[in-house]
């Protein structure tokens, strides 16, 4: 009941597909093209080519246990990375997801490489380009687990996670903090001078132009029990003595 499915069209069942990726259950997938919960849960949950081949595939979002995500700490990760720094590429024949770490930063290159192996890369590559390094993985089924790509930049369009990836961050909230400033964000030492006695204190700063990005760093904050304030418009401050220290313990300086 795939390609060859003579009732319903490739339509309906991309529809549904597409629902159910974008975190949508698949009740409320089948709800949404009117075709029973049977069809709908072999459309979502069991790929053909899982079938022909014989393998369980990588990408947890098609899976039957789609609940129990591959090493979720890392997704959780992986996605402040994306949201930050990376791209996904779906014009090639196979997506590519790219993250860009700066060349004076070596343990966060490695990291990132890290993250995209426990979630799903089989292989990851390295391209060195001016500055920094494009970490890249190409694969099918990163769509899957990236449903805010998009055409142009982030900053442009709308950011929503899903629901399923809301779980996840709400379930490793430092993890994808971690990811967030590792990508945008740096730890620095503030110096301020107060009736001509200088000051040093470390502080950090998470800037991104996409405001459901900055958004979505208030959120993972909050949920942390972080306080922060926006210092400007693109650019959010944590300062507070004890902020800095718990913040630490999530993120600390990059490597």
């Amino acid at each position: 009941m795939f390609e060859n499915d003579p009732v319903h069209s490739p339509e309906i069942r991309a529809r549904a597909r597409q629902l159910y990726l974008a975190g949508a259950t698949v009740a409320e997938a089948a709800r949404a093209v009117g075709v029973s919960y049977p069809t709908v849960r072999e459309w979502c949950k069991v790929r053909p080519e899982a079938k022909r081949q014989g393998t369980a595939l990588r990408c947890f979002r098609c899976r039957p246990d789609v609940d129990h995500p591959t090493d979720p700490v890392a997704y959780a990760y992986l996605l402040g990375l994306y949201l930050g720094d990376g791209h996904l590429v779906t014009t090639k024949r196979v997506p590519v997801l790219r993250v860009s770490c700066s060349n004076s930063w070596p343990g966060l290159i490695d990291a990132c490489d890290a993250a995209m192996r426990r979630v799903m890369a089989e292989k990851v590559q390295r391209v060195q380009q001016q500055g920094c390094v494009s970490v890249q993985s190409y694969g099918k089924h990163w769509p899957c687990l990236f449903p805010q790509h998009g055409p142009g930049m982030k900053h442009q369009r709308r950011i929503v996670l899903a629901g399923w990836q809301r779980q996840i961050v709400e379930a490793h909230q430092g993890d994808f903090v971690r990811g967030l400033f590792h990508s945008d964000g740096c730890r620095f030492a503030n110096r301020v001078v107060v009736r001509g006695k200088e000051y040093v204190y470390p502080r950090y700063m998470f800037t991104n132009e996409s405001a459901d990005i900055m958004g979505l760093c208030q959120w993972g904050l909050d949920l942390l029990g972080i306080a922060w304030r926006m210092n400007r418009r693109n650019s959010l401050s944590v300062a507070r003595r004890d902020a800095v220290a718990a913040l630490d313990r999530h993120v600390g300086p990059k490597s």
